[in-house]
């Protein structure tokens, strides 16, 4: 990456050697004391964590941009909204995706299973986070990497990145400088929408429902929204279910409404679903239906779902295509500068047009499919032989998308068996902004910015997902 410009660290690199060592042991004990921990994956249990890979000091990060990603994110919640809610579109732009790619077929057959026999429930709840990366050919801008709409993580630890960071910067005495670091209220702000939406479901009695994967790894992340509820609302009990123990266990009551057990259930809140390893058989994509049907509240809806596809971003950064959803000429305009170029790879003219742009400059682009959860993308060099590989019916499963080019930050890297000391590595740094909203087709009843992430990776890793094994959780220093 010769040239690529160098964002100036929070503090002068490299730290003396006795203090970077002494500030790494107390930083790794902090966050385990803290919560900011993971389950091992390569030596699991459920009675032990390690401290979740994070970076020692605030990686840097444009101000502006920090702010203008913040304030575009109710633009963003509503847009969502608007496109879950709008079925011709989802049909229509979902149409060659869904011949190739069973995944998204079968979320969609469920889509139209619910749409058939009418939503038990009109309100949905979105807990949503767009996630950015700064492109240093425009200034540093911020470009949308992409939108989750389904089990958006990290906004519990990530609370606590901030906190662990700063008490760095004290050590390293640069208390100072801590001012430029955002406060984040990501796991109150999350919780607020899960609690707002149990308050409209009106029913005291019922529970909100957690469903999770068979082995959950990233369990501080869940349980601090669980505990920060219960906190909150000592009346308000959570579930954790996986979707195997909902067939089990759950059935329709005469009102549609979820029961588990002697459980009603107010708000589901998906912490899996989103890939096919979590639907072992027939069972799971039952118990996903009967959840669709009820009178739950949904978070995602079936349709909230589909809206998150990578196929309906690259449709919504096609020219005129906001206008359908967004009536404000300045908020259009907005929005559309955080797009890059993301292109259909449809058995079309301008699919086959991108497929040979694609095949000409890969070194240009991603290949991303319909998938959330991290590992799955192919970069540059590699993209024309996985190209090549597939029909022409089954490139429609993929998008294309321009490749980002973000500044480096300097940094350490800690991780469970990390070096000791840990040395200086170039780093590039991805923006997430959660934001919350709550409403029917025609009513929103909050809809609100609700905190941030920064997940940091080597300059070097193609893909930067801290589950997934590859990034480090961090917060950003702001420079103006």
């Amino acid at each position: 990456m010769t040239g690529t410009p160098v964002l100036e660290p929070c503090v002068p690199l490299p730290i003396a050697e006795r203090t970077l060592i002494d500030v790494t042991e107390k930083a790794k004990d902090w966050a385990i004391m803290h919560g900011a921990a993971m389950r091992s994956k390569t030596n699991f249990s459920s009675d032990a964590l390690n401290f979740a890979p994070f970076i020692l000091m605030p990686s840097s990060f444009p101000r502006k941009e920090f702010e203008k990603a913040k304030n575009l994110q109710t633009i963003i919640n509503q847009l969502m909204h608007n496109v879950a809610h709008d079925e011709e579109f989802l049909t229509t732009t979902l149409a060659e995706t869904v011949k190739v790619d069973e995944f998204t077929a079968n979320l969609f057959n469920v889509y139209k299973k619910v749409l058939a026999n009418g939503f038990g429930q009109a309100y949905s709840l979105g807990l949503l986070r767009s996630d950015y990366l700064a492109h240093m050919f425009e200034d540093n801008s911020v470009k949308q990497v992409e939108i989750n709409t389904i089990a958006s993580s990290f906004g519990g630890i990530s609370t606590h990145m901030m906190p662990l960071q700063s008490f760095v910067m004290s050590e390293l005495g640069h208390a100072d400088k801590i001012k430029n670091m955002p406060e984040n209220t990501a796991l109150s702000g999350l919780c607020g929408g899960m609690i707002k939406a149990w308050e409209v479901y009106a029913q005291p009695k019922a529970v909100i429902l957690f469903v999770i994967e068979d082995v959950s790894y990233n369990i501080c992340d869940q349980r601090f929204h669980e505990f920060y509820i219960r906190e909150q609302r000592p009346d308000i009990k959570v579930l954790r279910r996986t979707l195997t123990e909902v067939h089990k266990e759950g059935k329709l009551g005469p009102n549609k409404e979820l029961l588990l057990g002697e459980y009603e259930v107010a708000v589901i809140y998906f912490r899996a679903g989103y890939e096919p390893l979590h639907y072992h058989s027939q069972d799971e994509w039952d118990a996903r239906y009967m959840m669709e049907c009820s009178r739950a509240i949904k978070c995602p809806s079936i349709h909230y779902h589909l809206a998150g596809t990578k196929k309906v971003q690259q449709a919504l950064a096609q020219p005129e295509m906001l206008e359908r959803f967004i009536s404000d000429p300045e908020k259009i305009k907005a929005v559309g500068q955080i797009f890059t170029g993301l292109y259909s790879l449809d058995d079309s003219e301008a699919g086959n047009a991108s497929y040979e742009m694609a095949l000409k400059e890969p070194e240009r682009f991603v290949l991303k499919p319909q998938r959330e959860g991290g590992g799955n993308n192919v970069y540059g060099a590699d993209i024309p032989d996985a190209l090549r590989k597939m029909s022409r019916v089954e490139r429609a499963a993929w998008i294309l998308m321009d490749l980002i080019q973000p500044p480096i930050s300097k940094g350490y890297m800690i991780r469970p068996g990390g070096k000791s000391p840990p040395e200086v590595v170039d780093l590039v740094s991805e923006l997430g902004i959660f934001g919350v909203i709550l409403g029917d087709v025609d009513n929103v009843i909050c809809n609100y910015q609700a905190g941030h992430m920064l997940r940091t990776k080597l300059s070097t890793a193609n893909e930067g997902g801290v589950a997934a094994g590859l990034g480090a959780l961090d917060s950003p220093y702001l420079l103006d």
